[in-house]
Parts: structure tokens; sequence; C-alpha cells
């Protein structure tokens, strides 16, 4: 199945200049988001895999099939004040500003390896914070998985020395 058949391109979102890589219509197919989840499980079926994390909010459409399907905990990376109990967390910055992330001080055993999702892979500040955080909350980063990987913004350097599993690029 071409999974980038169900990409749509947005021009200027979210300003002028920005070409927005739209992956509403893949998610709006059951068989071709059924075939996105079915390659991540292909890579990382066999792997050791402690949990599953995903930063808020479009990872989580991608990482929780995926964490029931490799039967493994979830584990939400969120922002500031959507999580009720004791966090860790990291303020990082972004191409258009600060964030902020928080994951529940239990979210991790010590030495769990995180399998880290997400959408799309573009500059790689949230996936790097992400990576960060789980580092902080005493995880391992197993691998970094994504949708989509940007590949003109080289995001990926950020996210050094962590692999990165990418379905489709462009």
């Amino acid at each position: 199945m071409d999974l980038k058949a169900y990409l749509r391109d947005i021009p200027d979102f979210p300003k002028p200049g920005i070409l927005f890589k739209d992956i509403t219509p893949l998610l709006n197919d059951p068989a071709a988001f059924a075939e996105s989840i079915r390659r991540f499980t292909e890579r990382y079926g066999a792997e050791k895999i402690d949990a599953v994390a995903a930063a808020e909010a479009r990872g989580f459409l991608f990482a929780a099939p995926l964490a029931l399907i490799l039967k493994k905990p979830l584990v939400p990376l969120r922002k500031p004040g959507k999580l009720p109990y004791k966090t860790h967390s990291l303020q990082y910055d972004l191409e258009y500003g600060s964030a902020e992330l928080h994951v529940h001080i239990d979210g991790f055993n010590p030495g769990d390896r995180v399998l880290l999702v997400d959408d799309v892979l573009a500059t790689g500040g949230t996936l790097a914070a992400a990576c960060q955080l789980i580092e902080k909350a005493d995880g391992i980063v197993a691998a970094c998985a994504v949708l989509l990987e940007l590949s003109i913004l080289k995001g990926r350097e950020k996210l050094k020395p962590h692999e990165v599993f990418s379905i489709l690029t462009a």
C-alpha cells in the first residue's frame, strides 16, 4: 500500500512559506491507518521494548495501538498541568518559541527500554526533548519511530545517537 498517497500538502500552514504535511487522510482510511501500525509492529515486534511513549498529542494516535499490539505500557508525555500525579518535567526551545513536557515520576521503571513514537519528525525539537525527558525519568530510549520524516529539515541529526525509524520520508 502506498501510504504517501494518504498525505495531503497544505501550503502556507501554519504560516506563510510552510508546506504542512497533513496526515488526517491516512487516519481517515482504516486500511491505511492499520497498515501504518502494521509497519511499526513489523519493525519493533521482536525488539526488546519495555514501554511505548509518545508526546502530546498526535503521537498518541500511533503509540496507543502499537502499545496494545506489543502488549507494552503506554506512557504519555504531556503538556504542563495535564498529568494528575507527581512529574518529571523538561522545558525546551522550538523554532516558534518554547514548550514543556511532563511524565509521571513512576512512568518508567529504571532501565526500561522505551520506544518513542510520533507522527512527524520535522526539526526534531520535540522528539529530542522527549528523549531527554525519558532519560531524566530513568528510561533508556531504545528508538524513535515516526510515520513521516521531513528529511530536508534534518531533525534526525538532533536525535543522535538514538535510532530513528520512519515509515515515510518526504
